[in-house]
């Protein structure tokens, strides 16, 4: 494993002077759709600050059997996949909608209890699920599937999610968004070191620029962007990967993502994913 994938797995240990909290929800389009900024972040200036996922719990109105609600969804879904590039396919709430939403983010908190990182990770995989699989992933079947996914100790995951623990976890993240006033989600808030200033709360999503911006203000500065590594280690590091991630990191059009993922395919190292909006790319080296 190279130097550059071992950050990017321990990216949220340490102390760092920033602290980003991002406030999402497992099942929103617009979250997902921050994905290639996160991971620009991650990449140039992933030094500088350590991420903390909170739940919003912002999707109360689904648990109420309201079937109403689901064309609104499915439209919602669209929209946001057209505009951002990240692929999800709204027919999920027609096909196969989610029959118990906050079960997936007491999922969440449960692998959060084997570590951050995991849960991060964890996290990733039920976005790739349901915005791409269209999978229920309040389906313990699922569920047990994404933990096994992402090298989570699957028998303590399935004995936690059921444990006072994640519903506690669940209920203090819903505690932190009430009490930092968070409505929309996606939501970031920027901290630094120093406890006695208020954090800038970023509601929604912006370009990659502001984000910096606000790094650089907080910091008094900024140290040059770290480069990103090889589109090899990248896919390798992440597995799954959308065109859109690949031309947001390396700013590249989607013409050379293209072209250089069929570099990739050639070499048996990758294989493409057709999406409804754009396309994601696999992983296919087997390890030695």
């Amino acid at each position: 494993m190279s130097d550059w994938i071992k950050t990017q797995h321990c990216y949220d240990i340490g102390k760092k002077p920033i602290e980003i909290y991002v406030f999402v929800d497992p099942l929103c389009p617009e979250c997902w759709g921050l994905e290639p900024i996160i991971r620009k972040l991650q990449i140039e200036y992933g030094q500088l600050f350590s991420l903390r996922h909170v739940l919003s719990g912002k999707i109360d109105s689904l648990n109420m059997g309201k079937n109403k609600n689901y064309e609104n969804l499915a439209q919602v879904w669209e929209k946001t996949a057209s505009r951002s590039g990240m692929s999800c396919d709204g027919s999920l709430w027609s096909e196969n909608p989610i029959s118990s939403p906050y079960t997936a983010s007491i999922a969440i908190k449960a692998a959060e209890l084997q570590g951050r990182k995991l849960a991060i990770r964890f996290l990733r995989q039920l976005q790739e699920y349901v915005f791409i699989g269209k999978k229920d992933i309040s389906n313990i079947e699922v569920l047990t599937e994404c933990a096994k996914m992402v090298g989570l100790d699957v028998e303590e995951f399935l004995y936690d999610i059921n444990s006072s623990s994640a519903a506690k976890g669940f209920q203090c993240d819903m505690k932190i968004t009430s009490e930092m006033e968070v409505t929309e989600i996606p939501s970031l808030v920027f901290f630094n070191q120093n406890i006695e200033e208020e954090g800038i709360k970023v509601s929604g999503v912006y370009s990659y620029e502001v984000y910096v911006q606000i790094l650089e203000d907080m910091l008094n500065g900024l140290p040059a962007p770290a480069p990103p590594p090889s589109l090899e280690e990248f896919l390798s590091c992440f597995k799954l990967v959308a065109t859109k991630e690949i031309e947001t990191v390396y700013n590249m059009s989607k013409n050379t993502v293209e072209l250089e993922m069929k570099k990739l395919v050639l070499k048996q190292l990758a294989e493409k994913i057709p999406a409804k909006y754009g396309t994601f790319w696999r992983y296919t080296k087997k390890q030695s």
